[in-house]
């Protein structure tokens, strides 16, 4: 069982059982925020604080999904960064690119708790035997999160064989894996034509409804790693960039 995590134990405190019941805004004021939404320019979310008080002010150009996330976030930095003054553009909310150290990767994960809480998540995880874009779409619903931060915590939580990567038409951008997955299993740089998601991506291809097998060396340059076939499944993320759940098997793992 993992640790009970920082925004675990706010929303434990006020006996949060239900993912419908997280009301960022009303968590936010027992922290002492005030939520505030207006436009902004040049960033998704604001927090100027003073040591008890603070305002958090979110852009209204957002979706709600991306307000919900963007709320969370600074949240994050009001447990972790209080009394500074943080502005967070788009890169900076919700970007799996920034490194372990980076404290927008620290609110990021205390947004990801608040909203995707494990004591909450886990049983629902445990009834699903085989993880599909359909099935991370009705957590998503559920906990009213973005796929992306949903797929995020599944790999995290390490109950499938997964990995989560995005590319973009130059270059792999980012990927999770989760724990059980071997290191050796190292997406490519560059997408390779053979994929699908290549072909959402560069040709304008449907998604795909289930998993498809495709080769393991279209994915990975391992040595042997054409002796696998792996699943993928990929959907389409905004400015020209494709997100692909690999699913690995398990007579790959080691």
């Amino acid at each position: 069982m993992t640790a009970v995590t920082a925004a675990e134990r706010i929303l434990m405190g006020l006996g949060i059982t239900d993912p419908k019941e997280i009301d960022l805004e009303a968590i936010a004021w027992s922290r002492g925020a005030l939520v505030e939404y207006r436009p902004l320019d040049g960033c998704d979310a604001t927090i100027v604080g003073s040591a008890k008080k603070a305002v958090i002010a979110v852009s209204t150009r957002s979706s709600p999904e991306r307000r919900r996330f963007s709320i969370g976030h600074e949240m994050g930095h009001w447990h972790h960064h209080r009394g500074r003054i943080l502005f967070c553009g788009s890169k900076d909310v919700e970007n799996p690119e920034d490194d372990a150290l980076n404290p927008e990767r620290h609110a990021d994960t205390f947004a990801a708790d608040l909203i995707l809480p494990n004591y909450l998540l886990y049983p629902r995880l445990r009834k699903i035997r085989r993880m599909t874009l359909a099935a991370a779409r009705e957590i998503r619903d559920e906990f009213a999160a973005s796929l992306t931060a949903t797929l995020l915590k599944i790999v995290q939580c390490n109950r499938f064989p997964l990995i989560v990567v995005c590319h973009n038409k130059r270059k792999r951008r980012w990927f999770r894996r989760a724990d059980m997955v071997p290191g050796w299993w190292y997406p490519l740089e560059q997408l390779d034509r053979a994929t699908f998601a290549a072909d959402m991506l560069f040709n304008g291809a449907a998604e795909q409804n289930w998993p498809r097998k495709i080769g393991a060396d279209a994915w990975f340059n391992f040595r042997n790693c054409d002796r696998f076939d792996i699943e993928e499944q990929s959907f389409m993320l905004p400015g020209e960039e494709v997100l692909t759940v690999l699913t690995i098997p398990g007579h790959g793992l080691g």
